[in-house]
């Protein structure tokens, strides 16, 4: 089983569905978690999975678009463990399905502030301290849409195009300093973030499409999180992994 042990992992957007999963199993595989929320009460209900599997948990309780807040807290983090090794940059928003008149610069703002620039600061935030230390795992948080585009999203497609831009151009520079740099681009998750009540019958045609059969779950995608992380992936840098069933299945 893949081993996390001694790693200090912090991951942004830690009190939903998917960065609470993935804080989940991390831990139970031996890392500690800081973990980061918006939502201080959603980041404490993350901290105490953590403690159960008994890691050490911190928990950041800012709007990852206050970039200054969270380079300090972050750093404040750091100095209480002593490293960060891992970074999971997976805080988000869903967009609204709106055709591209429709989208607005306050609703286009809010999507790139934080899938981009919030995912981009977290990183700076550690970086220095892996280079010095020179070890580190990146794991940005895309979308299967980000591979692929979507009608009447393009938003929220391409603010998640924008994380994979990232993950190619970190590992390059990156790269020298044995920091990997990986993505993930989920493919249907059900989550409170992403169904609304009134899609029943979006959703039901979408399944058609899985030739799995099924949607995901924030496990499956927490899998290959902690797999990115681990010393198991320590060649694999600049890669997109797309945990989505098969609905979209890209070529080279």
């Amino acid at each position: 089983m893949t081993t996390l042990e001694g790693r200090v992992a912090l991951i942004t957007g830690a009190g939903g569905a998917l960065g609470g999963s993935h804080a989940a199993l991390m831990s139970s595989r031996g890392a500690d978690i800081i973990i980061h929320d918006q939502d201080r009460d959603a980041a404490e209900k993350t901290a105490d999975a953590v403690r159960a599997n008994g890691r050490t948990a911190h928990v950041i309780a800012n709007d990852i678009r206050d970039t200054k807040a969270l380079a300090a807290d972050i750093a404040a983090a750091e100095a209480e463990f002593g490293h960060i090794d891992i970074l999971v940059n997976n805080a988000g928003v869903s967009g609204d399905r709106l055709a591209m008149e429709d989208i607005d610069e306050e609703i286009f703002t809010r999507l790139f502030d934080i899938h981009v620039k919030g995912g981009f600061f977290a990183a700076r935030a550690v970086v220095g301290g892996m280079k010095s230390r020179g070890y580190g795992r990146i794991v940005n948080t895309s979308s299967v849409f980000g591979m692929t585009g979507s009608a009447n999203a393009s938003h929220y497609a391409g603010a998640k195009a924008a994380l994979l831009g990232f993950t190619k151009a970190w590992a390059r520079e990156f790269g020298p300093f044995d920091i990997t740099v990986n993505a993930v681009a989920p493919g249907f998750v059900p989550t409170p973030m992403t169904t609304r009540p009134g899609q029943e019958n979006l959703l039901a045609e979408r399944m058609k499409s899985i030739p799995l059969g099924r949607s995901g779950t924030p496990r499956d995608i927490a899998y290959a999180v902690a797999w990115l992380a681990s010393d198991e992936a320590s060649y694999v840098t600049g890669q997109v992994i797309s945990p989505n069933g098969g609905w979209a299945i890209m070529g080279i």
